[in-house]
């Protein structure tokens, strides 16, 4: 399933590592963060390479809804409360911040990509007290809000915050353009970063059976591959969360996100309305049919719509619900890490590549502080890794019962069970046309269980968020390799 914005933009076309390099910095992934990045470092005067396993744009970046907005979520009183006042000013500055530099950059070099500026909405149906203190923190950080009670979409509210002049784009036709100028290495896949004692270079990449020579190394590829230093694998986990695009359906000038447990997303591109929601963590085998969820709320909401488009997202979310930006590690000042974006991957990419760009340029960045890997707020991640720590014990559990043993003829068609076959543990799917699959469900990653995902026909780490196919094939890391595949 293509989304809306891969549907019509094919970008990639650049060539594999195919030699030995040296580089000053190293981006390595080529998505909208690690892109970003290296046009703020050329400009700067940087020699600047990305090293992408796929294509350039092709992960997360084409998945996401595209909204340009620092109206994340509830997260500006939470922000004061565990952050204090002057961090959280620095988040909601950096992301409006974001906002007029993608416009400048558009502007620029005239790239035709969409771009619209919109108001961004947050609603709620409920009578809850957290919204107006919600409204009243952002207010107090100078962000451009309003409370409304009325908005343009057939939907019952009770309240809604305005965020003014927010942003919409195609990303892929933004993405396709900057990086038409940027020295990029497509389907070159890293495995490997060494840190080396030499007069230039502080780092040895591995890469398609390559070295490359790198001063400075930036880890730009959604979710670090590289445990240690760092521990993100502790700090982290991934949700996924679905869109389905509408035809026939009524056009909302603003952008729209419900607060609410069961809450939709609505934007417009085109004449195309996306609704999105059915948010889980990655691996939840009792989230099931999320499309169809989708498509019945199209049918109430929007009864005369159709769907053309039906696509899925995934996000890394840290335990204290602010990205990661700035030094991989406490003690290396030469590699840098941009994760944990949340479902705000675009705003926080621009965000990324300002305060990388500038931590290397050796200019002190205004709101470096609150996106610091190294900080640790006890109050305010307690929660989440005792959360994440728990859904972690699950994942490893599964290893301690092996199920009984099965015949692969009850495995129905389109369909996913985790067997033993011949005395191990496999995950069986079998086609409609009746053929079988068979992999090992341990996670490469760090052997976690993995879980089946009817709506993407996938295995999922419930642990760190790796995904594959059901042919074994990787789709999303921290895993870089692919699933051991069986014969049956």
């Amino acid at each position: 399933m293509k989304s809306l914005w891969a549907s019509d933009v094919e970008i990639g076309g650049k060539n594999p590592l195919n030699d030995d390099l040296k580089v000053e910095v190293a981006i390595i992934g080529a998505g909208m963060s690690g892109v970003l990045c290296a046009y703020k470092l050329k400009e700067k005067g940087f020699d600047v390479a990305l090293f992408e396993a796929g294509k350039t744009g092709c992960g997360q970046t084409k998945n996401t809804t595209a909204k340009i907005t620092s109206s994340h979520n509830i997260i500006y009183d939470y922000l004061i409360k565990h952050f204090g006042q002057d961090l959280a000013r620095q988040y909601a500055m950096a992301n409006e911040k974001a906002i007029t530099d993608y416009e400048n950059i558009i502007k620029k070099h005239n790239i035709s990509c969409e771009f619209e500026k919109a108001d961004s909405y947050l609603y709620t149906n409920c009578e809850d007290n957290n919204f107006t203190k919600e409204f009243e923190a952002a207010k107090s950080l100078g962000l451009p809000v309003e409370l409304v009670y009325e908005i343009e979409l057939p939907i019952k509210i009770k309240t809604a915050i305005r965020y003014k002049n927010q942003a919409m784009f195609h990303p892929l036709k933004f993405i396709n353009h900057i990086s038409r100028d940027l020295t990029v290495y497509e389907n070159t896949k890293v495995t490997a970063v060494t840190e080396i004692s030499d007069e230039r270079y502080n780092f040895v990449i591995d890469a398609n059976n390559h070295k490359v020579l790198a001063k400075y190394v930036v880890v730009a590829s959604h979710y670090p591959f590289i445990n240690v230093p760092g521990y993100y694998f502790l700090r982290m986990h991934q949700e996924r969360s679905y869109v389905i695009g509408l035809k026939n359906a009524p056009l909302p000038e603003g952008m729209y996100l419900g607060v609410d447990s069961d809450g939709l997303s609505f934007r417009k591109s085109k004449n195309i309305l996306l609704l999105g929601g059915a948010g889980h963590r990655c691996g939840d085998e009792g989230k099931i049919d999320c499309y169809n969820y989708l498509k019945l709320k199209a049918k109430e909401i929007y009864p005369g719509s159709c769907v053309e488009y039906m696509w899925s997202a995934q996000d890394c979310v840290t335990v204290d619900k602010v990205p990661y930006i700035g030094y991989f590690s406490a003690d290396n000042k030469n590699m840098f890490v941009a994760t944990g974006f949340g479902k705000w991957g675009m705003t926080n990419s621009m965000v990324a590549a300002n305060i990388i760009s500038d931590l290397i340029s050796g200019i002190d960045n205004p709101c470096k502080e609150v996106y610091s890997p190294q900080r640790f707020k006890i109050t305010a991640s307690i929660k989440s890794l005792f959360e994440d720590a728990l859904e972690s014990a699950k994942g490893y559990g599964k290893n301690i019962t092996l199920p009984k043993n099965e015949d692969l003829g009850i495995v129905p068609k389109g369909r996913s069970m985790v067997l033993t076959y011949e005395g191990k543990k496999v995950g069986a799917y079998r086609d409609e046309d009746g053929k079988i699959y068979l992999v090992d469900t341990t996670c490469p990653h760090l052997g976690c269980q993995l879980s089946w995902n009817q709506d993407e026909l996938s295995w999922d780490c419930p642990c760190h968020g790796s995904r594959f196919d059901y042919k074994g094939n990787l789709i999303d890391n921290p895993a870089i390799n692919n699933l051991e595949v069986l014969s049956d």
